[in-house]
Order: C-alpha cells, then structure tokens, then sequence
C-alpha cells in the first residue's frame, strides 16, 4: 500500500491519555499497516509510561502539559498536520479498537476527490458490534441530529475513526469543538460546506 507522495501526504494522529497497556501496540500495528503514513501520538497529560512506550514504538510524540479533553489534543494534531503540509489526517485512537488496516477505506474516497471527510461507521453494516443499550441510545440520538441538521444520513458520530482533507485541517486547526467534538465538528464542517460520507469499519 503507498499513501504517501510528492503529492499525498498521510499523517496518522493517536490521541492518548494513560494508554500504556496499549499505545505501543497500536503504534506498532498502524506502521505495519500503513507504512508509507507518519505518526503522531498526541499525549494528553498522561501521568503513566505512555510518552516512553509510544516513543520506543517509533511514533513522533507531542506532550500536553495538562489533560485537555480529546477535542484539544485532536486539534493539536491537526495544528501539527497542517503546518506540516500534510494533505490528509487520520485519526486512530489510543485505546486498540480501531484496525489500521481500515485506513485505506476512509482515505481514498478523499485522494479520489469525492469527499473531504470521510468517517468510519460502525452501523453502515451489520458488523456485529455490540453496543450497551443507553450508550447505543446516545449514539442513536447524535446521529438523528447530525443527520437532520445536515440533511444527510450520518450513521455513526461517535466511532473517533476519520480521516480529512487539507482544507478541512486549516479549518480545524483555529476551531474543534470540547464539549461533544464528533458530532459538533461533523455539523460544523458540514454547514460549512464540506463533503461528508461513510466508510464500514469494523472495531
């Protein structure tokens, strides 16, 4: 898999927060994976061993000095792609439960130019995930605002696996919402104008 040229450039962002059990791992397994992207581990205040064990995995790691929330440390993330030049950011998360291998499904839709923000669902097809019934009652209720706000159907706000544009990173390096950032920036950026779609994923 190539994902990286002189034209296209792919930065993976990790935010983490006291993910020792598990930031090596999934560093590990998104290089693998993506080879041809560089990484990024967004350290949000974690008082554990999560900047060593990202470091070790050979992941590029920027430290906030307190914990911010996963709005900032996202912005952060993509602050550094964009004055970087990067062309396209993914977000994975810390924790394990997205596959790397998955990437090419949410950036080729945008290299294609069909979509500037692609989000990965858990609900676009019947995966077999599992959710807890007021979780899942959440999860159902951001979605139904997302979708009526945008006039668009948006199965999943909540799954933190997406990937973005270059004009989308501009936009969100000065403005990312705190309070509830999946379906907030998905809002935003679509009454924006930007174009959002769906990718199934599997977590």
């Amino acid at each position: 898999m190539t994902v990286k040229n002189i034209e296209q450039r792919v930065l993976i962002v990790i935010p983490a927060f006291n993910e020792e059990n598990n930031i090596s791992n999934v560093v590990t397994d998104t290089r693998m994976k993506v080879p041809s992207a560089d990484i990024v581990v967004i350290d949000d205040g974690s008082t554990d061993n999560t900047v060593m064990r990202a470091l070790s995995a050979g992941a590029k790691v920027i430290s906030l000095p307190i914990n911010i929330g996963i709005g900032g440390a996202m912005q952060t993330g993509f602050k550094y792609a964009y004055e970087r030049g990067y062309t396209v950011a993914v977000q994975i998360d810390g924790d394990g439960q997205h596959d790397p291998s998955e990437v090419d499904k949410l950036i080729n839709p945008i290299f294609k130019g069909t979509s500037d923000i692609v989000k990965g669902s858990r609900y676009l097809e019947d995966t077999g995930y599992q959710t807890p019934i007021f979780r899942r009652i959440g999860m159902i209720l951001f979605a139904l605002i997302t979708s009526f706000v945008l006039r668009q159907k948006i199965t999943d706000t909540t799954s933190g696996f997406w990937a973005v544009n270059r004009k989308v990173l501009k936009v969100l390096s000065s403005n990312y919402p705190t309070d509830f950032p999946d379906a907030d920036s998905l809002i935003y950026l679509g009454l924006l104008g930007f174009r959002i779609s769906e990718a199934p994923v599997h977590m």
